[in-house]
């Protein structure tokens, strides 16, 4: 019964920051409410007909299915994080500035919110399905249903409430630095993601090479560790990550600083031209 608590608490919560970080990264703009509440929504409806639909996706590809689709699903979310990072570099500082007009402006805000709500529903929709076919899992083999149910919604309600408290710790921080905060801390999840696609792809049987672990960590913090599970959730920590794990880390925060970079210094050289022929 425990465990049925701890694997929801760990879907949840990884779930609950990636939303709690991310609803602090557009506090401001215009709609983001619905927004993200349309992509939980959204996440939510998807992760149930996913789990319902499970044992037949997983026949598809020669039984590879549900894998190929987690490939999918972590692809799409880390192009969208990948997206808002790149949006906020150019907008964030004039966000910061004056939050209330560029806030009521929809124009702007819908340039990043519609990737945000995408990646929100494709965080819920994965975790969900997990979570879902995890706890009828362990029901189906259990005499004590009413207890699992019990330690599936405490698992819930903490793996929320500390991505809530995330969230209300955020929004405490000045508007003039809380852009840089969420970034680095979208910056970190996305190098998550993209370890968690290289070890989709090595699982799924797509990719052979650097699928060896190239250390462990365990004796000093485990997966399984309240503060490996919280880590793993916030910036990918893996005990024993493969190569590939490393590689796909590495390369996409290294991809993220690159395209910022220039992304933003072509930004600021035309603001700088257009100012001066003004």
């Amino acid at each position: 019964m425990f465990s049925t608590g701890l694997i929801v608490f760990r879907e949840t919560l990884e779930a609950a920051l990636f939303i709690g970080i991310l609803a602090a990264a557009t506090r401001g703009l215009a709609g983001r409410g619905l927004w993200l509440t349309g992509g939980v929504m959204a996440g939510l409806a998807g992760s149930l007909g996913m789990a319902a639909g499970m044992e037949q996706i997983s026949t598809w590809a020669d039984g590879v299915g549900a894998d190929l689709l987690n490939v999918g699903i972590i692809s799409v979310a880390l192009a969208m994080l990948t997206w808002h990072c790149v949006w906020m570099s150019i907008h964030g500082r004039e966000m910061a500035m004056d939050a209330r007009r560029l806030g009521s402006s929809a124009v702007q805000g819908d340039a990043s919110l519609w990737a945000i709500a995408l990646a929100v529903a494709l965080s819920v929709l994965r975790e969900g399905a997990e979570t879902v076919l995890f706890v009828t899992g362990f029901m189906s083999g259990s005499h004590d249903s009413g207890g699992m149910v019990l330690s599936a919604a405490v698992g819930l309600g903490a793996g929320a409430m500390v991505g809530a408290m995330l969230y209300l710790g955020l929004a405490r921080i000045k508007p003039q630095h809380l852009f840089s905060v969420t970034n680095v801390l979208i910056w970190m999840l996305a190098g998550s993601l993209a370890s968690q696609l290289a070890k989709s792809l090595i699982q799924a049987g797509l990719v052979d090479g650097w699928s060896d672990a190239i250390w462990d960590t365990s004796a000093l913090l485990s997966n399984d560790d309240s503060l490996g599970i919280l880590l793993h959730a916030l910036a990918g920590y893996d005990a024993t990550p493969t190569g590939l794990q490393v590689l796909f880390y590495l390369g996409a925060i290294s991809l993220i600083t690159v395209a910022t970079a220039r992304i933003k210094g072509k930004h600021d050289r035309q603001a700088a031209t257009v100012k001066a022929s003004a």
